[in-house]
């Protein structure tokens, strides 16, 4: 349970550091994909790149958002996700057209995230009423947009998209992988230990 601060107007709200670190896991609504090991480094450049191709996407719509300063951030939010979807893509481009043992971890990599993809852009009720409201995007009307781009970025990596699965991972919904525990004790561990704490 996050304990809430009052802000200037005596509302009450959490601040940045009980939001990350006094939420228990199914506090957390995260795409699962971004809690898995980080496994080889073409387990991250992949994930990375997957990450990075949606962000830049939906920075991109954001841009538009019926909120003024969300709209304001997402200006400046894009171009970040651009530089970081470019590293990437080159990275995974070199694996994939590197030596035969780096186009097979390329290969483990993408049979190994691939199913965890899905769950990006499935829809929920935040996401209708983000649309609804003109805040943002429905994020599975990005799908077609990131398949194009991530499959121009495999198809000289010598990949392309796999076919469909039925399994979605459940993050978003606070239901998560055995990973995101890890990952929590120990970003939260000096908070819990010493409630309080400033530094």
């Amino acid at each position: 349970m996050v304990r809430p601060r009052a802000d200037r107007r005596g509302r009450h709200r959490a601040d940045e550091d009980q939001l990350a670190f006094l939420r228990d896991e199914r506090d957390f609504r995260n795409c699962t994909l971004v809690e898995l090991p980080r496994g080889d480094f073409a387990v991250t450049m992949l994930r990375n790149l997957a990450v990075a191709i949606f962000l830049e996407l939906l920075w991109h719509r954001l841009e538009g958002s019926s909120d003024g300063e969300l709209a304001a951030i997402a200006g400046k939010a894009v171009k970040e996700a651009r530089y970081h979807r470019e590293h990437a893509a080159d990275w995974v481009v070199r694996l994939g057209d590197g030596t035969d043992e780096s186009a097979a971890r390329l290969k483990a990599a993408l049979d190994l995230l691939w199913p965890y993809i899905a769950e990006i852009f499935e829809a929920d009720a935040v996401d209708s009423e983000a649309d609804a409201s003109r805040l943002g995007p429905r994020w599975a009307d990005l799908r077609d947009d990131w398949s194009a781009r991530l499959a121009a970025v495999l198809a000289p990596a010598g990949l392309s998209l796999p076919a469909e699965r039925a399994f979605r991972s459940t993050g978003k919904s606070g239901r998560h992988s055995e990973h995101l525990g890890y990952v929590l004790a120990e970003m939260q561990h000096l908070q819990r230990s010493y409630p309080g704490g400033v530094w």
